[in-house]
Protein backbone atom coordinates (compact mmCIF):
# COMPACT_ATOMS: atom_id res chain seq x y z
CA UNK A 1 0.00 0.00 0.00
CA UNK A 2 1.02 3.61 -1.07
CA UNK A 3 0.19 6.85 1.21
CA UNK A 4 0.94 9.87 -0.52
CA UNK A 5 1.32 12.77 1.40
CA UNK A 6 1.99 16.66 0.87
CA UNK A 7 4.31 18.90 2.23
CA UNK A 8 1.90 20.21 4.63
CA UNK A 9 0.81 16.84 6.06
CA UNK A 10 4.87 15.62 6.25
CA UNK A 11 5.42 18.80 7.93
CA UNK A 12 2.42 17.87 10.49
CA UNK A 13 3.58 14.17 10.70
CA UNK A 14 7.33 14.89 11.20
CA UNK A 15 6.63 17.38 13.64
CA UNK A 16 9.65 19.95 15.65
CA UNK A 17 12.21 19.64 17.23
CA UNK A 18 13.21 15.81 15.27
CA UNK A 19 10.16 14.30 16.21
CA UNK A 20 9.98 11.29 14.85
CA UNK A 21 7.79 10.50 11.01
CA UNK A 22 6.18 7.39 10.10
CA UNK A 23 8.45 4.87 11.20
CA UNK A 24 11.04 6.77 13.64
CA UNK A 25 13.67 7.03 11.16
CA UNK A 26 12.99 10.41 9.13
CA UNK A 27 13.34 14.40 10.26
CA UNK A 28 12.86 16.84 7.42
CA UNK A 29 14.00 20.23 7.12
CA UNK A 30 13.09 23.12 4.52
CA UNK A 31 14.35 26.50 3.47
CA UNK A 32 17.87 25.71 4.40
CA UNK A 33 17.30 25.57 8.04
CA UNK A 34 17.20 21.67 10.20
CA UNK A 35 14.45 20.68 12.11
CA UNK A 36 16.13 19.08 14.40
CA UNK A 37 19.18 20.12 15.88
CA UNK A 38 21.24 16.82 16.92
CA UNK A 39 24.60 16.55 15.22
CA UNK A 40 25.07 13.94 12.03
CA UNK A 41 27.73 11.42 11.66
CA UNK A 42 28.16 12.80 8.05
CA UNK A 43 25.99 14.33 5.41
CA UNK A 44 25.57 13.65 1.37
CA UNK A 45 24.28 16.11 -1.36
CA UNK A 46 21.56 14.59 -3.68
CA UNK A 47 21.40 16.24 -6.98
CA UNK A 48 18.86 15.24 -9.70
CA UNK A 49 17.86 15.89 -13.23
CA UNK A 50 20.28 18.05 -15.15
CA UNK A 51 19.50 16.92 -18.37
CA UNK A 52 22.44 18.37 -19.91
CA UNK A 53 21.77 19.28 -23.81
CA UNK A 54 18.36 20.46 -23.08
CA UNK A 55 17.34 23.32 -24.78
CA UNK A 56 13.69 25.34 -24.89
CA UNK A 57 13.51 28.72 -23.99
CA UNK A 58 9.94 28.26 -22.64
CA UNK A 59 10.91 25.68 -20.04
CA UNK A 60 14.36 27.09 -18.85
CA UNK A 61 16.38 30.00 -20.68
CA UNK A 62 19.02 29.38 -18.55
CA UNK A 63 19.40 25.68 -19.30
CA UNK A 64 23.65 26.40 -20.18
CA UNK A 65 23.35 27.87 -16.78
CA UNK A 66 21.40 25.85 -13.69
CA UNK A 67 24.16 23.17 -13.34
CA UNK A 68 26.61 25.23 -12.91
CA UNK A 69 24.86 27.19 -10.70
CA UNK A 70 24.20 24.17 -8.51
CA UNK A 71 27.97 23.12 -8.84
CA UNK A 72 28.84 26.49 -7.20
CA UNK A 73 25.88 26.43 -4.41
CA UNK A 74 27.10 22.92 -3.18
CA UNK A 75 31.29 23.85 -3.49
CA UNK A 76 29.72 27.60 -0.99
CA UNK A 77 28.30 24.60 1.63
CA UNK A 78 30.32 25.51 5.30
CA UNK A 79 31.06 22.11 5.41
CA UNK A 80 32.37 19.69 2.61
CA UNK A 81 29.40 16.70 2.27
CA UNK A 82 31.49 13.20 2.18
CA UNK A 83 29.95 12.80 -1.25
CA UNK A 84 27.74 13.90 -3.40
CA UNK A 85 25.52 11.39 -5.94
CA UNK A 86 23.45 12.54 -9.18
CA UNK A 87 20.68 10.12 -9.37
CA UNK A 88 19.90 10.04 -13.29
CA UNK A 89 19.32 12.13 -16.13
CA UNK A 90 22.41 13.62 -15.94
CA UNK A 91 22.14 14.34 -19.89
CA UNK A 92 19.07 15.29 -22.23
CA UNK A 93 17.84 12.24 -24.07
CA UNK A 94 18.93 11.88 -27.62
CA UNK A 95 19.17 8.85 -29.97
CA UNK A 96 22.28 10.27 -31.97
CA UNK A 97 25.11 8.08 -29.76
CA UNK A 98 27.98 10.45 -30.91
CA UNK A 99 25.81 13.55 -29.13
CA UNK A 100 24.89 11.46 -26.36
CA UNK A 101 28.73 10.92 -25.55
CA UNK A 102 29.08 14.31 -25.98
CA UNK A 103 27.24 15.61 -23.72
CA UNK A 104 28.24 13.32 -20.78
CA UNK A 105 31.31 14.54 -21.74
CA UNK A 106 30.45 18.40 -20.99
CA UNK A 107 28.85 17.26 -18.13
CA UNK A 108 31.71 15.57 -16.60
CA UNK A 109 33.71 18.61 -18.04
CA UNK A 110 31.30 21.00 -15.36
CA UNK A 111 30.91 18.88 -12.59
CA UNK A 112 34.78 18.29 -12.16
CA UNK A 113 34.42 21.93 -10.18
CA UNK A 114 32.98 20.27 -7.59
CA UNK A 115 35.02 20.69 -4.04
CA UNK A 116 34.33 17.20 -3.29
CA UNK A 117 36.98 13.77 -3.55
CA UNK A 118 33.37 11.29 -4.24
CA UNK A 119 31.10 11.77 -6.70
CA UNK A 120 28.86 8.91 -6.80
CA UNK A 121 26.44 8.62 -10.39
CA UNK A 122 23.63 7.01 -11.59
CA UNK A 123 21.23 6.66 -14.74
CA UNK A 124 18.26 7.79 -16.15
CA UNK A 125 16.33 6.79 -18.61
CA UNK A 126 17.50 10.01 -20.86
CA UNK A 127 21.12 8.52 -20.31
CA UNK A 128 20.26 4.95 -20.87
CA UNK A 129 16.90 3.59 -22.25
CA UNK A 130 18.28 4.15 -25.81
CA UNK A 131 21.41 1.96 -25.70
CA UNK A 132 20.70 -0.47 -22.51
CA UNK A 133 23.30 2.05 -20.86
CA UNK A 134 26.33 1.56 -22.60
CA UNK A 135 27.25 4.75 -23.25
CA UNK A 136 26.68 5.62 -19.02
CA UNK A 137 28.88 2.49 -18.36
CA UNK A 138 31.75 4.12 -20.55
CA UNK A 139 31.24 7.18 -19.05
CA UNK A 140 30.42 6.58 -15.52
CA UNK A 141 31.00 2.93 -14.28
CA UNK A 142 27.66 0.38 -13.59
CA UNK A 143 24.47 1.07 -13.27
CA UNK A 144 23.74 -0.34 -9.80
CA UNK A 145 25.86 -0.88 -6.98
CA UNK A 146 26.18 -0.90 -3.23
CA UNK A 147 29.14 0.98 -0.90
CA UNK A 148 28.90 1.21 3.04
CA UNK A 149 29.87 4.73 4.58
CA UNK A 150 29.98 5.05 8.27
CA UNK A 151 27.33 2.45 9.35
CA UNK A 152 24.61 3.16 6.54
CA UNK A 153 24.77 0.74 3.81
CA UNK A 154 23.24 2.24 0.39
CA UNK A 155 22.03 0.72 -2.90
CA UNK A 156 21.61 2.07 -6.33
CA UNK A 157 18.95 0.37 -8.52
CA UNK A 158 18.69 1.11 -12.29
CA UNK A 159 15.22 1.40 -13.04
CA UNK A 160 15.81 2.86 -16.58
CA UNK A 161 18.72 0.88 -18.49
CA UNK A 162 15.69 -1.57 -19.51
CA UNK A 163 13.53 0.38 -22.39
CA UNK A 164 10.81 -1.68 -20.89
CA UNK A 165 10.97 0.33 -17.18
CA UNK A 166 11.77 -2.38 -15.01
CA UNK A 167 14.44 -3.39 -12.67
CA UNK A 168 14.82 -7.14 -14.28
CA UNK A 169 15.29 -10.81 -12.96
CA UNK A 170 18.76 -10.93 -12.82
CA UNK A 171 19.34 -6.97 -10.96
CA UNK A 172 16.48 -8.16 -8.61
CA UNK A 173 18.57 -11.81 -7.95
CA UNK A 174 21.66 -9.13 -7.10
CA UNK A 175 19.33 -6.94 -4.80
CA UNK A 176 17.88 -10.55 -3.04
CA UNK A 177 21.67 -11.71 -2.71
CA UNK A 178 22.90 -8.06 -1.09
CA UNK A 179 19.83 -7.31 0.99
CA UNK A 180 20.81 -11.39 2.20
CA UNK A 181 23.82 -10.06 4.03
CA UNK A 182 22.44 -7.56 6.46
CA UNK A 183 21.12 -7.00 9.43
CA UNK A 184 17.59 -6.54 9.65
CA UNK A 185 17.72 -3.91 11.88
CA UNK A 186 20.85 -2.19 9.40
CA UNK A 187 20.24 1.41 8.38
CA UNK A 188 19.50 1.08 4.23
CA UNK A 189 19.71 4.11 2.15
CA UNK A 190 18.26 3.32 -1.52
CA UNK A 191 18.54 5.47 -4.60
CA UNK A 192 16.65 4.70 -7.82
CA UNK A 193 15.88 7.45 -10.54
CA UNK A 194 12.30 6.03 -11.08
CA UNK A 195 9.59 5.82 -8.11
CA UNK A 196 9.65 1.95 -7.07
CA UNK A 197 6.18 2.32 -6.92
CA UNK A 198 2.83 3.20 -8.83
CA UNK A 199 3.22 6.98 -8.59
CA UNK A 200 1.42 7.74 -12.29
CA UNK A 201 1.71 4.45 -14.16
CA UNK A 202 0.70 6.78 -17.36
CA UNK A 203 2.91 9.10 -16.96
CA UNK A 204 5.46 6.78 -16.85
CA UNK A 205 6.45 7.24 -12.61
CA UNK A 206 6.52 3.94 -12.14
CA UNK A 207 8.50 0.75 -12.16
CA UNK A 208 7.21 -2.63 -13.35
CA UNK A 209 8.73 -4.52 -11.32
CA UNK A 210 9.32 -2.02 -8.51
CA UNK A 211 6.63 -3.68 -6.14
CA UNK A 212 9.11 -7.15 -5.58
CA UNK A 213 12.34 -4.91 -4.36
CA UNK A 214 9.54 -3.00 -2.10
CA UNK A 215 8.73 -6.35 -0.61
CA UNK A 216 12.56 -7.66 -0.03
CA UNK A 217 12.63 -3.76 1.73
CA UNK A 218 10.11 -4.20 3.53
CA UNK A 219 11.60 -7.04 6.30
CA UNK A 220 14.22 -4.43 7.40
CA UNK A 221 13.10 -1.84 9.78
CA UNK A 222 15.15 1.53 8.78
CA UNK A 223 14.99 2.23 4.80
CA UNK A 224 14.68 5.34 2.96
CA UNK A 225 14.46 6.19 -0.74
CA UNK A 226 15.48 8.68 -2.06
CA UNK A 227 14.45 9.25 -6.43
CA UNK A 228 14.44 12.15 -8.84
CA UNK A 229 12.25 11.25 -12.59
CA UNK A 230 9.32 13.08 -11.69
CA UNK A 231 11.03 17.16 -11.12
CA UNK A 232 9.28 17.94 -7.74
CA UNK A 233 9.85 16.74 -4.23
CA UNK A 234 7.62 14.80 -3.10
CA UNK A 235 7.01 12.39 -0.48
CA UNK A 236 5.09 8.79 -0.29
CA UNK A 237 5.42 5.75 1.81
CA UNK A 238 4.79 2.01 1.55
CA UNK A 239 4.57 1.06 4.46
CA UNK A 240 7.17 1.77 7.49
CA UNK A 241 9.51 2.36 4.30
CA UNK A 242 9.40 6.82 2.72
CA UNK A 243 10.15 7.54 -0.58
CA UNK A 244 11.24 10.89 -1.46
CA UNK A 245 11.83 12.76 -4.67
CA UNK A 246 14.10 15.60 -5.37
CA UNK A 247 13.89 18.73 -7.12
CA UNK A 248 15.35 19.01 -11.03
CA UNK A 249 17.79 20.91 -12.27
CA UNK A 250 16.37 21.74 -15.80
CA UNK A 251 12.65 22.15 -15.31
CA UNK A 252 9.59 21.43 -12.64
CA UNK A 253 7.15 18.78 -14.06
CA UNK A 254 3.11 19.21 -12.34
CA UNK A 255 2.17 17.27 -9.46
CA UNK A 256 0.68 13.55 -10.41
CA UNK A 257 -2.52 13.95 -12.24
CA UNK A 258 -2.98 17.31 -11.13
CA UNK A 259 -3.38 17.94 -15.41
CA UNK A 260 -4.52 16.00 -18.28
CA UNK A 261 -1.29 15.70 -19.75
CA UNK A 262 1.77 16.05 -18.43
CA UNK A 263 4.15 18.67 -19.69
CA UNK A 264 7.18 20.51 -18.31
CA UNK A 265 5.93 23.62 -15.90
CA UNK A 266 6.91 27.11 -18.10
CA UNK A 267 9.78 29.60 -17.52
CA UNK A 268 8.34 32.39 -14.96
CA UNK A 269 10.07 35.49 -15.54
CA UNK A 270 8.96 36.79 -12.33
CA UNK A 271 10.46 33.84 -10.33
CA UNK A 272 13.19 32.91 -12.47
CA UNK A 273 14.40 29.44 -11.19
CA UNK A 274 11.32 28.50 -9.35
CA UNK A 275 10.95 24.78 -8.54
CA UNK A 276 14.62 23.61 -9.10
CA UNK A 277 17.16 22.74 -6.60
CA UNK A 278 18.94 20.24 -5.10
CA UNK A 279 19.12 18.58 -1.39
CA UNK A 280 21.54 17.35 1.47
CA UNK A 281 20.85 14.40 3.69
CA UNK A 282 22.43 14.02 6.84
CA UNK A 283 22.86 10.20 8.82
CA UNK A 284 23.11 8.82 12.06
CA UNK A 285 24.20 5.13 11.71
CA UNK A 286 23.51 4.54 15.30
CA UNK A 287 19.96 6.10 15.71
CA UNK A 288 19.20 4.89 12.27
CA UNK A 289 18.16 8.65 11.99
CA UNK A 290 17.97 10.82 7.92
CA UNK A 291 17.07 14.41 7.82
CA UNK A 292 17.48 16.18 4.59
CA UNK A 293 16.62 20.06 3.50
CA UNK A 294 15.77 21.13 0.49
CA UNK A 295 18.25 23.84 -1.05
CA UNK A 296 15.69 25.87 -3.52
CA UNK A 297 17.98 27.16 -6.82
CA UNK A 298 18.84 30.80 -5.90
CA UNK A 299 17.84 33.33 -8.21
Amino acid sequence: MTTRIDRRQFARLAGLGGVAFASGLFTHSQGGRAWAASASDFYFVQLTDTHWGFTGDKFNPEAKNTLRKAVAEVNALKEAPDFIIFTGDLTHTTDDGVERRRRMTEFKSIIKDLEVKTVRFMPGEHDASLDNGAAFKEMFGETHYTFDHKGVHFIALDNVSDPGAKLGEAQLAWLKGVLAKLDKKAPIVVFAHRPLFDLAADWDWATKDGQQAIDMLMPFEHVTVFYGHIHQEHHDMTGHIAHHAGMSLIFPQPAPHSVEKKAPVAWDPAHPFQGLGWRTVEAEAKKASVKFTEHPLKA
